[in-house]
């Protein structure tokens, strides 16, 4: 089979197409033929050398897919031969096969297309998990998303909508912006124009329950400053650098606050299963009846996969970057 190779540490001009063994599958798994592959922030870390896959998991780059089943192992009855998916792995889905485990994924809606499918997996399940999994977010609660014309940031937006809580988020842009209104935010922030803290402490003084920062930096103090007591704080990425601010220990004990960190990559086999059904039966649906979409920034073939890299690591895109074979 073809594959996307890459040396380790290099620019996307590394990424080039090269061939390797067809996978086999081993119980619980099914063997899957790639239509698509969502391109995400952890595949560039990847690439340069500072996010390996978990161990005994493959060296190939990419976490979701959207494809056709081709082969199924005996152990797995849900899925069948021609079956339409898309899922998460957690390697190889830059390849035109991958063993998948058989609870991984979910069927493709029927209003989307495959190529839509492969944008849906990584950014819907991230965002659920740190909205409803970790944050335990009700209706009628408040919540600050950053970043919120990132793949993630859209789906957050989305989901919060669906289940009745307001939503501030913080962008670069009036473009970024306004799609970030379309998908549901009630207020906007221009973060390089206003201070967001401060504009939270004026039209909502009463705080939000929850807050998801992929930027850290000089967010985490200001976060806690519009943080309502015993609210949630979770950090999916720390685009602003490893180290944060020095952190007023005063302002989190005062609001009982959670500061919590989380990745999806490495969580084990049950609890993505776990996750992967409670979105299915509570968040799934929504594509069917227009509540939810998928943002696609771009489709690109798969010999321009280094494009793609490119833009993901200059924030040049809105909603996901599709590669196709």
């Amino acid at each position: 089979m073809r594959y996307i190779d890459f040396d380790k540490g290099a620019g996307p001009e590394s990424l080039k197409i090269s061939e390797t063994d067809t996978p086999a599958i081993a119980s619980g798994q099914v063997l899957v033929k790639v239509h698509a592959f969502g391109v995400n922030r952890a595949d560039t870390l990847q690439r340069q050398g500072k996010y390996p896959p978990p161990p005994g998991e493959s060296d190939i780059l990419g976490l979701e897919v959207s494809a056709v089943v081709t082969d199924v192992a005996d152990d797995v009855t849900q899925w069948r031969t021609g079956d339409k998916v898309c899922g998460l792995v957690a390697g190889g889905g830059y390849a035109e096969y991958v063993a998948v485990n058989a609870r991984h994924l979910m069927p493709v809606p029927q209003s989307m297309s495959l190529t839509h499918a492969a944008g849906l997996t990584e950014v819907f399940l991230t965002a659920w998990q740190a909205l409803f999994t970790i944050g335990n977010l009700q209706p009628q609660d408040k919540a600050l998303i950053h970043a919120g014309a990132s793949g993630v940031g859209l789906a957050a937006l989305q989901l919060c909508k669906l289940k009745g809580i307001a939503t501030v988020t913080t962008a670069s842009s009036e473009d970024k912006l306004s799609q970030c209104s379309d998908m549901g935010a009630n207020l906007t922030i221009n973060y390089k124009e206003q201070d967001f803290a401060a504009v939270l402490k004026d039209t909502w003084p009463e705080g939000v329950n929850f807050v998801l920062d992929f930027v850290a930096g000089d967010y985490l103090n200001r976060n806690l400053k519009v943080l309502a007591q015993d609210g949630h704080i979770v950090y999916l990425a720390m685009l602003a650098g490893r180290f944060a601010d020095k952190l007023d220990m005063a302002l989190m004990l005062g609001k009982r606050a959670r500061i919590q960190g989380s990745t999806l990559r490495n969580r084990s086999d049950a609890y993505k299963a776990d996750l992967i059904r409670d979105f299915c039966e509570h968040g799934l649906p929504g594509f069917d009846d227009g509540t939810l979409t998928v943002n696609v920034d771009t489709v690109l073939p798969v010999e321009d996969v280094a494009t793609a890299h490119a833009r993901l690591e200059a924030n040049d895109s809105r909603g996901k970057i599709i590669v196709e074979w």
